[in-house]
């Protein structure tokens, strides 16, 4: 009697997961078919500020802001702010703004937050350097090629766009752990999105890009909005919608550096994400649940062979297995074009696997860890800080690769 409960709840989960694959699948030609045809016409390029906050040091940090300093866009300032002015963050951005004194680029020291998000806390410091009309907010571990800024002023220009944000696709940083992220990053985020997408429309923004006009940002309550909230990028796209402005997805796709290297940075991180997302998106947090494979394979399998029929039950995970594979093909090869992925789409299923321990594991209490300080977090994905900052030293920085823990 359990075994055939068990078999039947296996069933539904592998039943739903092909229903949002074939959702994935439609969504992810619905998105080539926007790329290709959407309208690349001649329009002015205004002057725009990047805004990059950060947080001590990080693997491939000075690549990634590099990269934003080699656009290939006529004028553009960046500001980067820091809590401290020893920050070493800033003595890389120091040596960039020697190698590149034609770009303006500004520091800014925001200082300790007076409220829990400090990110957000430092991009509201940060509006008081900025001179131009169109922002974007971009995160110190993306990294972008030379027609990043182009593109996505270009999506912003239309009338009816109020924010543009991007997929993009996960850079391991070296290790197995590293790699199960990025592959997360790549395939899970980008399904997640493009479904979401499909069935709603955009009404939420991803972090590592966010574009908006000042005028829009400041009708809505600027940053110091934003400054209570976990998932700062999630709400600032709700209020945007909400001000009946369209969020849209870019056809460009960024690089997201995985910063953590070992199993328990990992880990940390992405529960906080999942948490993050727990209470931001209860019901579609939940909902989630559904669109793992690899646990309703492994149910069948033991469910099956309780009944005596083994072959089916290698038929459940068999089928889970492929269901994986050809989730990282389609949505990491496929959309954003992770050569990663296509080299190693046969390991994503151990990442799905992963993912639902860590799906799972998000239900369970209420704190988080950020950049070395406890937040515990309330509905609607407000934080609230609860203890003393650990691990940073007395500037609250990381000083050295070895620290680099949560971020």
């Amino acid at each position: 009697m359990v075994g055939d409960i068990l078999l039947v709840v296996a069933s539904t989960g592998l039943i739903a997961c092909t229903v949002f694959l074939l959702l994935l699948v439609i969504a992810c030609l619905r998105c080539r078919r926007t790329r290709r045809t959407a309208a690349v016409a001649d329009c002015p390029s205004p002057f725009v500020s990047l805004l990059k906050p950060l947080h001590g040091w990080e693997p491939d940090l000075e690549r990634n802001l590099e990269s934003f300093f080699q656009q290939h866009y006529p004028s553009f300032e960046l500001i980067f702010a820091a809590r401290s002015s020893n920050d070493p963050a800033l003595g890389l951005v120091r040596q960039l703004q020697e190698r590149y004194p034609s770009i303006p680029a500004t520091i800014v020291i925001a200082g300790e937050p007076d409220l829990p998000n400090a990110k957000v806390c430092a991009l509201e410091k940060m509006m008081a350097a900025v001179n131009s009309d169109y922002v974007i907010i971009s995160d110190s571990d993306v990294r972008v090629g030379p027609g990043y800024v182009e593109e996505i002023i270009g999506a912003l220009l239309a009338p009816d766009v109020g924010l543009v944000t991007c997929l993009y696709r996960g850079v391991p940083t070296g290790g197995f752990w590293s790699k199960l992220e990025a592959l997360g990053m790549s395939v899970e985020m980008t399904a997640g999105v493009l479904v979401a997408d499909l069935l709603e429309g955009m009404r939420f923004a991803l972090g590592p890009t966010m574009a908006i006009r000042r005028d829009l940002l400041v009708s809505i309550g600027g940053f110091r909005a934003l400054a209570e909230y976990c998932a700062d990028d999630f709400v600032l796209g709700q209020r945007v919608h909400a001000a009946g402005r369209r969020v849209v997805l870019s056809r460009y796709t960024v690089e997201h550096v995985v910063l953590n290297q070992r199993l328990t940075a990992s880990l940390l991180h992405q529960v906080r994400w999942m948490k993050s997302t727990r209470f931001s998106r209860p019901l579609g947090h939940v909902g989630t649940g559904l669109t793992f494979a690899m646990p309703f394979g492994i149910l069948g399998l033991v469910a099956a062979c309780a009944l005596g029929l083994p072959m089916l039950g290698v038929g459940f995970l068999a089928y889970a297995v492929l269901n994986r594979m050809a989730e990282a093909l389609i949505a990491g090869w496929g959309v954003v074009e992770d050569p990663f992925c296509r080299r190693y789409f046969w390991l994503y299923p151990a990442r799905d696997l992963l993912g639902f321990f860590l799906w799972c594991a998000s239900f369970f209490g209420t704190t988080i860890t950020w950049r070395g300080e406890r937040y515990r977090l309330e509905p609607e994905g407000r934080m609230v800080r609860c203890a003393t900052p650990v691990g940073l030293n007395e500037s609250g920085v990381m000083s050295e690769p070895a620290r680099v823990s949560e971020t």
